[in-house]
C-alpha cells in the first residue's frame, strides 16, 4: 500500500515552494519513484529526480521498515502545474531494462495549480515622528478576504476588509520598533508583500546597560551586562577598561580573569576573583552593526570581603560600650541610693 499525506490539490504562487511526502508499506520493503505529467495535453509522465529542474527538485527517502519519501520544489514556475505521482513497487524487476515485466505499481497523485504571483507595490513614508508603511496590490486574481500585518511571526494587525491596499503606522520610539515588517494578503493562497526592515544604528544613547552600577564581593565572580535593541542586530561586541591615565584599555576574551559571552543583542562580561584594587573602576561595552556603532558605561565596585561584617561589628561595639557605661554607673552610685 502507498498514499501521499499531503494535501491532495494546493494551489502556490511563482517563486514559492511546495512539498508533498509519501509513505509506502509492503513486504519486501518497496521503492518509491515521483513522475509528473504537465497540464499540456500532450505531454507524458516522465520520472522526477534529485536535482531536477535545474536543481530546484529535492528528493529525500529513508527506507526503514518502510518507505518514506518527500520531494520538495523551490521558486516554483507556471511549468510546475501538474500531476504529481508516487509510485511504490517491491517487484525485483521493477527497474530491469531488457524487457518489460508485468511490474504492478501502487499510484498516489497530487495536483499541484501555480498562479502567477501578483505585483505589490509598497511604500514607507515618516511624518510627525509617525512611520506608515503601505501596501497596495495591483493585479489580484483571487478573492481578497482581509489582511495581516507581521512582524517576524508576531501578528501585529488584522481585518477583514476586501481592499487591495493596506497600511500599518508605527509610533513611538524608534529602537522599540525595529525588524522586519511583512503585509499579508488573506488569499487562496495567501500573498505576501516586500518585506520593509525598519533599521536602527547602534547609537550610544540605545544602549542600555543592565546596571549602571554592579557591586560585588573580594574573591567572588562580576558579571557586567550591556544590551541593545538595533536592528539589524549587532555583530561585533568588545569590551574596554578605563585607566586613570589611559583613554581605555581593550579587553581580551580569555585573558586573566576576563570571559565574554555575547549573543545578538546582548554581551556579558564575566570577572573572575575580583580583587579590590585591580577590578574597581569603569567598563566600556561597545557594540557595531551594519549601520553604526555605539556603547555605554558599567561603573564596577568591589567590597571586601569583611565588608559585611561592618554592620555587625558596628552593633557590637554599641552593646559593649552600653554595658560597659551602665557596669561603671552602678558601681559608682552610692549604698543609700540603692532601692528596697
Amino acid at each position: 500500500a502507498g498514499f501521499i499525506k499531503s494535501p491532495l490539490s494546493q494551489k502556490r504562487l511563482t517563486q514559492d515552494s511546495v512539498e508533498l511526502y509519501c509513505e509506502a508499506i509492503g513486504n519486501p520493503i518497496p521503492e518509491i519513484q515521483w513522475w509528473f505529467e504537465g497540464n499540456d495535453p500532450n505531454e507524458t509522465y516522465a520520472q522526477l529526480w534529485d536535482g531536477a529542474r535545474q536543481d530546484r527538485v529535492k528528493i529525500n527517502a529513508t527506507y526503514n521498515l518502510h518507505s518514506t519519501s518527500t520531494i520538495s520544489i523551490a521558486n516554483l514556475t507556471s511549468d510546475d502545474s501538474g500531476t504529481y505521482e508516487c509510485r511504490a513497487s517491491n517487484d525485483p524487476d521493477r527497474n530491469h531494462l531488457s524487457k518489460s515485466p508485468k511490474v504492478k505499481w501502487i499510484r498516489s497523485q497530487a495536483n499541484i495549480f501555480v498562479i502567477e504571483r501578483p505585483d505589490i507595490k509598497t511604500q514607507a513614508t515618516s511624518a510627525d515622528g509617525r512611520l506608515m508603511l503601505s501596501c497596495n496590490v495591483t493585479r489580484a486574481d483571487a478573492a481578497i478576504e482581509g489582511h495581516k500585518w507581521m512582524q517576524g511571526d508576531k501578528v501585529l494587525l488584522e481585518d477583514k476588509e476586501p481592499s487591495t491596499f493596506t497600511n500599518y503606522t508605527i509610533e513611538g520610539k524608534k529602537e522599540e520598533h525595529s525588524g522586519i515588517y511583512e503585509c499579508v494578503y488573506k488569499t487562496i493562497p495567501e500573498i505576501k508583500g516586500a518585506q520593509f526592515s525598519v533599521s536602527l544604528a547602534v547609537f550610544f544613547f540605545f544602549f542600555l546597560a543592565y546596571k549602571k552600577s554592579e557591586h560585588g564581593n573580594e574573591g567572588d565572580t562580576g558579571v557586567l551586562t550591556c544590551k541593545n535593541p538595533s536592528f539589524p542586530p549587532v555583530v561585533t561586541w568588545n569590551w574596554y577598561f578605563f585607566f586613570f591615565f589611559l583613554s581605555t584599555v581593550p579587553i581580551i576574551n580569555g585573558f586573566f580573569f576576563f570571559f565574554m559571552k555575547s549573543s545578538g543583542n546582548k554581551t556579558e562580561l564575566r570577572i573572575l576573583k575580583l580583587n579590590i584594587e585591580e577590578d574597581t573602576g569603569d567598563y566600556h561595552c561597545n557594540g557595531t552593526n551594519s549601520i553604526g556603532s555605539g556603547g555605554a558605561v558599567v561603573n564596577l565596585r568591589v567590597r571586601s570581603r569583611l565588608a559585611a561584617l561592618w554592620p555587625f561589628l558596628g552593633i557590637v561595639a554599641e552593646v559593649l560600650v552600653l554595658v560597659t557605661i551602665i557596669f561603671i554607673y552602678e558601681k559608682r552610685r552610692k549604698p543609700d541610693e540603692v532601692l528596697d
